[in-house]
């Protein structure tokens, strides 16, 4: 629960007092250029703030000191204990400005107050907690080797790290981003999204407050495009992250070919199967499926956009899932009731609503929602929408939609299940919900996709890696797993005279 009135939380919000320019050197800064970008509240098309937009000067002014720092040891060279505590005091400040943080999110990208107070924020403290913790835990290693010789193997941070995050869950990936990166000693050149850029810029402020030095963190809202290309390119960053769409995934991956093959860790698109049996408990599955789908308005890239229900209980169980879908009507993100909120902004409005009419045209049959709607706020709303009689070869069942949009597809048995559910380019998350333990973990065991549930959705903490398999991209956030992107192994052998 927020604790707070939807009067409140609406006040709360016309108080706040924000600050739209980049973070350089630990000092807020606006862009060499002078541009900026008003950010819109996508809940009533209203402008936010004007938002430094920063360009490839820039960038080479922020690498440049990102990699002075880094050489200088003033961050790369500090004890693992000492860096703990500083992750570690950057958490709690973060707690101790939660309500602020939230209400930057929640008007910033459109995400319910009740998500942002009880999700988002928590889960970014406990994501820099932890990767603090943890980093005075890890042991390197001493090889077995002959009594002549000693052979050590040390992780070394990679040095200038570039790292991209997408307007969807803006706070929770930075989190993920910056939590390991900063944790190994590295240099940081975080871009976020530019329509999505407040809650990362307000985090960046408690960083330097905790005791991050200047230098190991820069904060360069601007477009994607050329800034991400050029950061894509530049020959001093040694590392690069990206959570985003899976073409701009693949462009970041050429530019690593075509320049000093900086490492490149890529979480992309995902187009989730959700596998029902007829011995499931159906009552908690239909509620997760819709959570699976409705959840942030759809734009998650785990989202169980497939529900694949077995032919027996076919009827019946969409029959529930559209009844659970009614807890998700769209509504004012800063009522602490709304469970779901605007999408990001009218184009992603309209994309939805063009796949609603790909859908019709392919003949499956709408039998939810459908519609733009709460036009009158000036917001980006779109209904829970959902879909029956669709095979896995329509273009709704195979393309990554981004929006509160389900395609409910039938099958026979547990093969035909998995087939379906392979039956995709891309492998980043599902499910399966079956009280037959053998069955669920077969065929949990035989999808293709790094994060696969069993009798659960969006399961999963810091605690273990997530990223995907195929066209859903490499590497991984989250975990001890995820300082493997940011750290490279050495070897030093010695031998004794």
């Amino acid at each position: 629960m927020t604790g707070m009135s939807k009067a409140e939380w609406h006040a709360a919000a016309q108080a706040l007092q924000i600050d739209g320019r980049a973070v350089i050197n630990g000092a807020r800064t606006d862009a060499l250029s002078g541009e900026t970008r008003t950010t819109f509240n996508p809940a009533t098309g209203q402008p936010i703030v004007e938002v430094a937009s920063c360009g490839t000067a820039d960038a080479d002014r922020a690498i440049q000191i990102a990699r002075e720092t880094f050489e200088s040891g003033v961050w790369s060279g500090m004890a693992p204990a000492d860096r703990k505590m500083v992750l570690v005091r950057w958490a709690e400040l973060i707690e101790k400005h939660a309500q602020e943080i939230a209400l930057l999110e929640t008007i910033d990208v459109g995400k319910p107050i009740s998500d942002t107070v009880n999700v988002d924020v928590p889960s970014a403290v406990r994501t820099i907690r932890w990767s603090g913790e943890a980093i005075d835990k890890i042991y390197e290693q001493i090889s077995p080797t002959g009594h002549d010789a000693l052979a050590l193997v040390t992780r070394l941070p990679l040095g200038v790290v570039a790292a991209i995050v997408p307007w969807n869950f803006p706070l929770s990936t930075t989190a993920w981003k910056l939590a390991p990166a900063l944790a190994t000693g590295n240099s940081v050149i975080l871009k976020p999204a530019s329509n999505t850029p407040l809650s990362a810029l307000r985090i960046a402020d408690l960083a330097f407050e905790a005791g991050l030095p200047k230098g190991a963190l820069h904060v360069l809202p601007g477009p994607g495009g050329s800034l991400g290309q050029h950061l894509g390119m530049h020959m001093d960053i040694d590392g690069m992250t990206f959570t985003g769409s899976t073409p701009v995934g693949q462009q970041l991956m050429t530019c690593s070919g075509q320049s000093n093959l900086k490492r490149t860790f890529l979480e992309l698109g995902g187009k989730g199967p959700n596998i029902v049996f007829p011995d499931a408990n159906l009552e908690a599955a239909a509620s997760a499926a819709a959570l699976a789908v409705f959840f942030n308005s759809g734009q998650v890239c785990t989202a169980g956009t497939r529900l694949i229900v077995h032919e027996s209980i076919h009827d019946q169980f969409l029959e529930s899932v559209i009844a659970a879908a009614a807890n998700w009507a769209p509504g004012d993100p800063l009522d602490p009731d709304t469970t779901m909120g605007p999408m990001i902004d009218r184009s992603q409005c309209d994309s939805v609503a063009d796949y609603v009419g790909i859908g019709k045209t392919e003949g499956a049959e709408l039998v939810y929602g459908g519609s733009t709607t709460l036009e009158e706020t000036g917001g980006a709303f779109h209904e829970p929408t959902i879909f029956s009689g669709v095979h896995n070869r329509m273009q709704i069942a195979q393309e990554e939609i981004f929006g509160p949009v389900l395609s409910v597809i039938p099958f026979k048995d547990a093969d035909d299940a998995v087939q379906i559910a392979n039956d995709s380019i891309y492998g980043l998350a599902g499910a399966v919900w079956s009280r037959d333990f053998s069955t669920a973990h077969k065929v949990a065991a035989a999808v293709r996709v790094g994060t696969m549930g069993i009798n659960n959705y969006f399961g999963g903490d810091i605690t273990v890696p997530f990223g995907g398999f195929k066209l859903s991209g490499n590497g991984r956030d989250k975990s001890i797993h995820a300082f493997d992107d940011y750290t490279e192994l050495k070897t030093t052998w010695i031998e004794f005279d």
